[in-house]
């Protein structure tokens, strides 16, 4: 999986661009540019790396150049100038035909609008992005889509026509069209903006059930500082065409570098952005669905513990067995293993405050395929949010 790498990158729209050009190398404005030539900038000398197999979230508010800067990753929008590098390819220097080759194996791209064809089908919606692809017999490509319908949660909606879907699954629709391709990189333009909040938190925790399952590099666009915050690795703040900041959500919040940035996070606070895996440690010891109750009560009685966390195999997490439970017990200790919630290691805080207060055991946190990846104590939870006004 190659790097996106962005030099320099610049795009005027108008006539003559290359005139706005020569006044940006001379360090005019962007509103100098307009007023002068009437020529708009709409992404100015930006430069980044996108890592492999990363989140990359791009923000701003509406007129920063965002989804200017993603269309001229594919060149879906040509750059004025400047450089996009996909590995060792130079994407701004490709021919029609290379361009062609490297957008159909390389890329796929999930739009705000859900761009649907009302008279297709939903297997068929899903199948046009394979089309173009001379190489995919209409099985193949009947067996990728079914695929991609399954991964977004639409298996058994295949049949159906759009107007029969909500506005979130019309969205899954979308999302399993350009998964559908198997690109290496997704790139994702405000894609969940138009839905109500909860189908929109929905729609994010999906994206990172997919993230953990598959091997892509996810360019997302987003206005919105809280999706932001949940959904990316690093994040890109645009403003006027330009990157201002780019960082992890933390070293945003705790080193803004400059003031429209501070501007922008100052409500935020640290149970928004830290997540389980932020906070979670892992268990002193656990219980294995196989042990004894002899075994079960010294594992206990060693550690200082009045109930464990049990698995099967290495760590496939099972439940809670409770010490109270095993003081006369003869049984199997599997008799005795009581379920109890869990949390996904993306969820921040505010999202888990409820399920903690409603336990008097920590929460244990697991992976998509149900492996335990740790617990969260409340006492944790208290000092971590003690160290917001640090």
């Amino acid at each position: 999986m190659e790097k996106i790498q962005v030099k320099k990158l610049v795009k005027i729209f108008g006539d003559n661009p290359k005139r706005g050009l020569k006044l940006l190398k001379k360090g005019h404005t962007k509103e100098e540019i307009l007023a002068e030539t009437g020529l708009t900038v709409g992404v100015n000398d930006v430069s980044f790396d996108i890592n492999a197999n990363e989140i990359f979230v791009i923000m701003g508010l509406s007129g920063s150049g965002k989804s200017t800067l993603l269309r001229c990753l594919n060149r879906l929008i040509e750059p004025t100038s400047g450089e996009v590098k996909l590995g060792d390819s130079n994407i701004t220097s490709l021919d029609k035909k290379e361009l062609r080759d490297v957008r159909k194996h390389k890329f796929g791209m999930v739009f705000q609008n859900f761009a649907l064809f009302p008279q297709r089908t939903i297997l068929e919606n899903t199948e046009f992005g394979l089309e173009v692809h001379d190489d995919i017999t209409e099985e193949n490509r009947k067996e990728k889509s079914l695929d991609a319908l399954e991964k977004v949660g639409l298996k058994g909606w295949e049949d159906k026509y759009p107007d029969e879907l909500s506005g979130g699954m019309q969205q899954r629709v979308g999302l399993a069209r350009a998964l559908a391709v198997e690109p290496d990189i997704l790139l994702m333009d405000e894609p969940f903006s138009a839905l109500d909040p909860l189908i929109k938190r929905e729609m994010q925790d999906q994206l990172l059930d997919l993230y953990e399952e598959l091997n892509k590099t996810i360019v997302f666009i987003t206005h919105d500082l809280d999706e932001a915050l949940k959904l990316g690795d690093r994040i890109a703040i645009m403003k006027d065409g330009e990157v201002v900041q780019v960082g992890t959500a933390e070293e945003i919040l705790t080193d803004a570098k400059n003031e429209y940035v501070r501007e922008f996070v100052q409500n935020v606070n640290r149970s928004q952005i830290l997540t389980a895996e932020d906070i979670m440690i892992k268990p002193k010891a656990v219980l294995y669905e196989n042990d004894g109750i002899k075994t079960a009560k010294y594992k206990m009685k060693r550690n200082g513990l009045t109930s464990m966390f049990a698995v099967k195999g290495k760590r496939k997490f099972k439940g809670i067995v409770r010490l109270e439970n095993l003081i006369d017990a003869k049984k199997d200790i599997k008799d005795f293993i009581e379920s109890t919630k869990t949390a996904r290691p993306y969820e921040t805080l505010d999202e888990l405050f409820g399920d903690m207060a409603d336990l008097d055991v920590p929460l244990p946190v697991v992976d998509k395929d149900n492996n335990l990846l740790g617990i969260i104590v409340k006492g944790t939870v208290l000092s971590n949010l003690a160290g917001e006004d640090d």
